[in-house]
């Protein structure tokens, strides 16, 4: 079965600066900010939400279906899907603008500073869940254009497939009452702890009664190093973090998470084991630079 991905796809410029952002920045200065970091390395790489959840999910055995927007430099990601033997027809292609562009700083301790130009992702609401489908088995809304998001959550809800809210960064752009009709269509919500927090004080809520809404059969917390909390019916299990065999680049590590979280998701694991699948593969992720180039070992596909 397939699982249709509603995200974005993006070229990331990658660089890392070889210090701390905090001795940088100096914070009773913040009103007239002018820094500078230098960024000995750079590198460009395949990117977006709904490419590198797809690119893990494919290498798990998936089958992913990716909804999104290329712009007039995008053919070269269009083969690469392909490449994974994805089906591509509903990837839009915007013939006057550019794919999105995210331009990424990293510091020594993994804090990240980007800048995001959306390009053609700002038309990916051209695209529309398609109803003729009856193998799309759920699907997630992941970070992409505004219209884009909330018109493909009214979709999927008005099709009856089961989906994963994941705002990420894109959490800043919705109100309360945006982010409730989000929540009231969803099956299941998937943050970091920092948008958790912002989505329960744009919501009025906690954590705990946010899991209690009738519709959701979980709300997940992805803690970094530390693993992920499941919110279910109000109760709290800590799914405990993998050991990295090496950091190198955060880029990615919450995607990964994504695409095993939806693996285990359409073969119908029970939530905790999907999201122990999803520990390991952002462990492996984070030991390989860039969100597409990591791999999963066939003993870990067998075992999960």
């Amino acid at each position: 079965m397939s699982v249709l991905i509603c995200g974005s796809l993006a070229f990331d410029t990658i660089t890392n600066f070889p210090g701390r952002f905090s001795q940088q920045i100096m914070p009773d200065k913040v009103h007239i900010l002018n820094v500078s970091f230098l960024v000995p390395t750079m590198r460009r790489e395949f990117g977006g939400c709904a490419g590198n959840i797809a690119y893990t999910l494919s290498l798990l055995g998936g089958a992913p279906l990716v909804m999104a927007a290329l712009g007039n430099d995008g053919g070269d990601y269009l083969l690469r899907l392909q490449a994974w033997g994805l089906d591509t027809s509903q990837v839009l292609q915007a013939a006057d603008t550019y794919t999105a562009q995210c331009m990424i700083i990293t510091d020594q301790d993994n804090n990240q500073i980007t800048a995001f130009h959306p390009g053609a992702m700002q038309l990916a609401h051209n695209t529309v869940v398609p109803v003729d489908r009856s193998d799309i088995s759920l699907g997630i809304i992941a970070p992409d254009g505004r219209d884009a998001m909330l018109s493909h959550a009214r979709q999927l809800a008005a099709a009856k497939i089961p989906f994963v809210f994941d705002p990420g960064q894109g959490l800043p752009m919705f109100d309360g009452d945006e982010l409730r009709a989000f929540v009231a269509q969803a099956t299941w919500v998937a943050v970091n702890d920092y948008e958790a927090a912002m989505l329960c004080e744009r919501l009025g809520t906690t954590l705990e009664a946010l899991s209690r809404e009738p519709n959701l059969q979980g709300v997940i917390v992805t803690l970094g190093a530390e693993g992920c909390d499941l919110w279910v019916a109000g109760e709290r299990t800590h799914v405990p973090g993998v050991a990295a065999t090496e950091v190198l680049d955060p880029t990615g590590c919450g995607d990964a998470f994504r695409g095993a979280l939806l693996h285990g998701l359409s073969l119908g694991w029970p939530l905790a084991r999907c999201l122990a699948l999803g520990n390991q593969v952002g462990a492996i992720k984070i030991a390989q630079r860039g969100g597409q180039n990591h791999t999963v070992p066939a003993a870990l596909i067998a075992a999960a």
